[in-house]
């Protein structure tokens, strides 16, 4: 699979969308610093040199719908490709969406882009950030979000760039395959398998709205099944927290 290494970018993502009319095939983007990071709703992503900034782009043929699920693909991945490096498979769990977490703080997360037209998806960017050796200040993220950290403060281990990358390709492969081959299913239970707070009370924000319940299971459009007194809530999209 090609890959690049850029000393310095703006974004991963925006670096990805740049080359997508280019590449015919996959591709990894690896920035070992972004001037322009973000995250989920277009907040700033801090990114000192030493974390991980990473861009998979792909051209999907699946719908919009379906290409989502490639988020679930990439969560798996990073566990496996962090449990691989650290040998502490217990250490690490997912956060519904898109996030993972190490010793309960919030280490790595994901981001998906896409552009298309027609109901088609014509490229999609899976950009992750890993906190590989600093995290950012506790009291810059919003209140009630789980606490940042990084590989080196929780485990003393020290990764580059580019060597979780040698890591987290394959295993981002492998994922692919079974999802290609096999659908959503087998991505799900290994998912929940892994899964942060299931069977606990959770909130789930929306916008303004706030839903509470027990965190039930997702279901196979990967949404959030909330557990109410007066039954199941399902959720496409949200923020939770704990």
């Amino acid at each position: 699979m090609a890959r690049r290494v850029l000393p310095s970018v703006d974004s991963t993502n925006a670096e990805a969308a740049r080359l997508a009319a280019e590449m015919a095939g996959p591709c990894w983007v690896l920035g070992l610093e972004q001037t322009g990071g973000r995250g989920r709703r277009g907040r700033p992503w801090v990114s000192p040199k030493g974390n991980f900034y990473a861009t998979l782009l792909m051209h999907p043929t699946e719908a919009p719908d379906v290409v989502a699920l490639r988020s679930f693909a990439a969560a798996l991945a990073l566990r496996d490709a962090l449990v691989g490096i650290t040998g502490l498979p217990d250490a690490f769990q997912l956060k519904w969406p898109n996030d993972v977490l190490l010793n309960g703080g919030k280490l790595a997360g994901i981001l998906l882009e896409s552009a298309g037209q027609g109901g088609r998806v014509g490229h999609l960017a899976i950009g992750i950030g890993v906190n590989l050796i600093s995290a950012p200040d506790p009291a810059t993220v919003e209140p009630g979000a789980v606490a940042p950290v990084s590989l080196l403060s929780e485990i003393g281990l020290r990764v580059t760039p580019e060597a979780f990358l040698d890591r987290l390709a394959p295993a981002y492969a492998r994922r692919e395959a079974v999802f290609v081959r096999d659908g959503f299913a087998p991505l799900r239970e290994a998912w929940l398998a892994h899964a942060a707070r299931l069977g606990e009370p959770i909130r789930a924000r929306t916008g303004t709205r706030t839903d509470e319940g027990v965190f039930e299971t997702i279901d196979a459009s990967g949404a959030l099944v909330l557990r109410q007194p007066d039954g199941r809530l399902a959720i496409p999209a949200a923020e939770v927290f704990f």
